[in-house]
């Protein structure tokens, strides 16, 4: 699944050729996603322009002067800008035709599993109900150790999987969660409300550092996903754990090991993480 610096690096890609433009055509070769799509959305987007692009965990939120179309990309979905005269595939489900002075392009939304989304949204989109009970981004400056420290109080859950809960922090995903645990020298099955504000102290900036260096990498090469030029990333060739059971780890050499949590592999170095 996309995960934040996948879903990050889309946006960043598309903004250079959408924004700004106008909405000319719209194309829905299904009627439904996860959800079902919008109806008349021609109707309701048609000439309208394309103000900005935001991100709210694994969302896009593209913000026109009338409301808000919301993406998440599900499983296996992407969202890529192509020409006009690229001919659509099975699995390329919406086309939104955007006309500007360098031309016509084509934001395609393609979704093997149709377990993405696309909404349309009027009003404040943060108090919509996929959107409200989201956690904070763990790229802000409100995500401080003091911060993680509080919210960890007395929590018995596994730090890991407290990573992974998007009602408490968006976006930290599998791979990223394995990997800022292992920086911060912290073992994942360790209790959340045990950790101390030391290791706290340690474990938020590997977080940060961690989905940077992921986005600067142009992400992890996950199944069925491609960015927005049709690129993959290459964040996994550099991984200290993740999808390294067995080999050695690269700082102390010792066997990566891996568990199961929250129906998620673990990836983990038995010296490095105590």
């Amino acid at each position: 699944m996309p995960e934040l610096p996948e879903v990050e690096i889309t946006r960043r890609g598309l903004l250079p050729a959408i924004v700004g433009a106008k909405v000319s055509e719209v194309t829905c070769r299904t009627k439904a996603l996860r959800y079902p799509l919008p109806r008349g959305l021609e109707k309701t987007i048609g000439g309208l322009v394309l103000r900005e692009i935001r991100r709210r965990g694994k969302y896009l939120l593209f913000q026109f002067d009338t409301g808000v179309l919301l993406f998440h990309l599900g499983m296996s979905g992407s969202l890529r800008v192509v020409d006009k005269s690229c001919a659509p595939q099975k699995h390329d489900h919406v086309d939104i035709a955007f006309h500007n002075k360098a031309g016509d392009k084509i934001l395609r939304l393609r979704d093997p599993r149709r377990f993405g989304a696309l909404l349309w949204i009027e009003g404040d989109p943060e108090q919509h109900s996929l959107l409200a009970p989201l956690g904070i981004e763990p790229l802000d400056a409100g995500f401080t150790p003091e911060w993680l420290y509080q919210q960890t109080r007395g929590l018995k859950a596994a730090i890991k999987v407290t990573l992974m809960d998007s009602h408490r922090i968006v976006g930290v995903g599998n791979i990223y969660a394995s990997e800022s645990l292992f920086r911060a020298g912290i073992d994942p099955r360790r209790a959340a409300g045990r950790i101390s504000r030391q290791r706290i102290e340690r474990l938020v900036p590997a977080i940060k550092e961690t989905l940077n260096q992921a986005i600067k990498a142009g992400g992890s090469s996950l199944r069925d996903f491609t960015h927005s030029d049709g690129s993959s990333g290459y964040f996994q060739l550099e991984a200290f754990v993740y999808g390294r059971e067995g080999e050695a780890c690269r700082v102390c050499g010792t066997t990566i090991k891996s568990i199961r949590q929250g129906q998620r592999a673990t990836f983990y170095c038995p010296k490095c993480q105590r």
